[in-house]
């Protein structure tokens, strides 16, 4: 519904009249401007015009709400208690936990239980890539050979025994690191090392070769303990070279060098 029109009339009041009719509300909730004043026709035949209004319905807002708030009745606080002293002797000390004492010097161990170690972990390594395989040992001064016996062992040799050396590195660690009494243990499949000791020694009469007439140093590749044994062995007794072994475990390695002086 509007709020604000414009209506005619004869008069002023004819004209709010009107207004407060269509509006529907009370003439006291209508504000009036009155737009044209009526006129009188003249000599009562011609002329003469309406009186025209402008009526808007008044905006009333509503009454503000009160709001009462109950009393809030006072809080009574406690003061705060004083704090009951404890004598010392009813606390109970706090335990700290004892240090966990590592043995200075590693315990000494029976060979024969180092062997049967061992045989244990290479049968646990065995069993974890399901073959069979028979270990055999031969045991003396300069260390224990654990020779490896079965079928289709060519996965624990490895391109030129690089498998059989890694796990013998790991069999080595694993049985010595917490013993005083330390085995070096040779792992061997078939007489593979046999083999392979045969092919180490010409490698090493080779390289002496070559040391030799380039006058320069030859640094082999890495290799065990074992192979870098056979070259320096092979070579101790050749005067024009000498050999030394560099790096780490497991890439150790060894370099044979010609000897000044001599050609």
């Amino acid at each position: 519904m509007a709020t604000v029109i414009e209506k005619t009339g004869k008069t002023i009041e004819d004209a709010i009249n009107a207004a407060v009719a269509e509006l529907g509300v009370e003439k006291s909730e209508l504000e009036i401007e009155v737009l044209e004043e009526p006129s009188k026709k003249f000599l009562g035949l011609f002329g003469g015009t309406p009186a025209k209004i402008r009526a808007t319905v008044k905006v009333v807002e509503p009454p503000p709400k009160i709001i009462v708030t109950p009393p809030v009745e006072p809080v009574e606080v406690e003061e705060p208690k004083p704090v009951e002293e404890v004598p010392a002797e009813n606390f109970e000390p706090i335990l700290e936990p004892s240090p966990v004492e590592e043995p200075s010097e590693l315990e000494p161990v029976d060979r024969e239980q180092l062997i049967a170690e061992a045989q244990k972990f290479l049968q646990d390594v065995f069993a974890a890539m399901n073959i069979e395989v028979a270990i055999t040992v031969e045991d003396s001064e300069d260390g224990c050979l654990l020779d490896l016996s079965g079928k289709s062992l060519g996965i624990l040799i490895g391109k030129h025994g690089q498998a059989l050396d890694s796990l013998q590195y790991l069999l080595n660690l694993a049985v010595n690191r917490k013993n005083a009494e330390k085995i070096y243990f040779t792992l061997d499949v078939e007489d593979y090392r046999r083999r392979r000791a045969e092919t180490v020694t010409k490698l090493a009469k080779s390289v002496a070769e070559r040391a030799i007439k380039t006058r320069k140093e030859v640094k082999l590749e890495p290799m065990s303990r074992h192979e870098r044994k056979i070259i320096h062995t092979v070579l101790q007794d050749n005067h024009r070279v000498e050999t030394h072994s560099a790096g780490e475990e497991p890439y150790r390695y060894v370099i044979v060098s010609p000897k000044r002086g001599r050609r």
